[in-house]
């Protein structure tokens, strides 16, 4: 009955599913073990506040195509995100930027940290912690240490559960100093969010009448794969479609090389009797208290009621059937973990990874929408 059957509802899979049946005119099952689809940009209503079920989801690219791919299913609500620190008792900018450096240092201090910035790197630029660590300058040096143990370093113990020097460098140079007076958190050309939030888009994507979405549902229920042939079955009965498999690399094959670790959350909303609560959608606590950071989604989607939602989100350890993959710990073993996992996928010909989960990688969701367009275009389109 299907031509593909794509597992998981999230970006990578609705993004492929609507491109097989909008495109190719295929038949598509989509296979979500959740009761909802978006996987983690679901978002619903609480007492008449949007809220993001999963954690803040804050869309932004420089991609005009990924941008122009989405409006076909959402128009957008201009959005800056701008995310403060506790730090010293204040609540200051960051990314760590001139303005930050300003509220926290003596005006002279700054002003001279100021000037070699600009002469070293020029306004604008954003310098990794670990880069500006090594600099020999006693100004410079004063920066980068102040800005590691103020900012970096307690912070990335509490999400990660390691030290900074320990994870891979694609996830520390995401906290830069900034060297400019730009107070957003992301500087790219188009950000904004859904107007009607992220659920209506998942509708509009998977709303064709090729596609059938089970919810509720794992594909353990429905295929089997053959390690030995390299084959896998639907129904009891050999599939030579295309499978879109975006769940976990390591559960589909039962774990036989050792856990992918990953960091998960707890997350405590908390609804409150007054009309708002902090000055920014986020606020981030690097050094004081067990949680990580604050939302309050009034800011993301403004709303004139007169209680308020805030999520509070405190890291952990992932463990297995008990909690959800937020992100994979990027470290050198783990990645060649991950390899073995990854040329034992090579047996089935017929089944494309694709996401967070099934390439281990952190994608930001203009990054897995544009990785899933691609995979289409590259692997899927006939």
């Amino acid at each position: 009955m299907f031509d593909f059957v794509v597992i998981g509802a999230g970006f990578a899979g609705s993004v492929i599913a609507e491109r097989a049946a909008n495109v190719l005119g295929k038949k598509v099952l989509v296979v979500e073990k959740r009761e909802h689809i978006g996987g983690n940009c679901y978002d619903e209503k609480i007492s008449d506040v949007l809220v993001h079920r999963y954690g803040p989801h804050l869309f932004h690219t420089n991609s005009k195509a990924v941008f122009d791919y989405l409006s076909r299913f959402t128009e957008w609500e201009l959005y800056h995100h701008k995310v403060l620190a506790f730090v010293d008792g204040q609540k200051v900018p960051i990314p760590f930027n001139l303005n930050t450096m300003y509220a926290l240092f003596p005006f002279s201090l700054a002003k001279t940290i100021e000037k070699k910035l600009l002469s070293k790197y020029g306004y604008g630029e954003k310098v990794p912690i670990l880069t500006l660590r090594k600099e020999s300058d006693k100004d410079l040096k004063f920066l980068s240490d102040f800005v590691y143990e103020k900012i970096f370093k307690h912070y990335t113990a509490k999400q990660w559960g390691v030290s900074p020097e320990e994870i891979a460098p694609e996830v520390t140079a995401r906290v830069p100093v900034s060297i400019s007076k730009d107070d957003r958190y992301f500087t790219d050309r188009y950000q904004a969010v859904p107007k009607e939030g992220y659920s209506k888009v998942f509708e509009k994507m998977l709303d064709h009448p090729n596609i059938e979405v089970m919810l509720g549902t794992d594909c353990d229920t429905l295929l089997r794969f053959d390690f030995g042939e390299g084959k896998v079955y639907l129904n009891d009965k050999v599939f030579n479609g295309k499978i879109v498999y975006t769940g976990m690399i390591d559960a589909l094959f039962d774990f036989k090389f050792g856990h992918l670790p990953y960091r998960s959350l707890d997350l405590v909303f908390e609804t409150m009797n007054k009309s708002s609560f902090q000055k920014t959608a986020t606020v981030n606590y690097p050094n004081d208290y067990d949680f990580t950071r604050i939302t309050e989604f009034k800011h993301i989607h403004p709303t004139s009621t007169d209680t308020t939602v805030i999520l509070k989100e405190y890291p952990k350890t992932y463990i297995a059937k008990r909690d959800i993959p937020f992100y994979p710990v990027f470290t050198q073993q783990n990645h060649e973990l991950y390899e073995k996992y990854k040329k034992e996928a090579q047996r089935f010909a017929n089944v494309i990874f694709v996401g967070r989960l099934a390439e281990y990688r952190y994608y930001d969701m203009d990054d897995v929408v544009k990785r899933a367009l691609d995979v289409f275009e590259e692997k899927l389109y006939e």
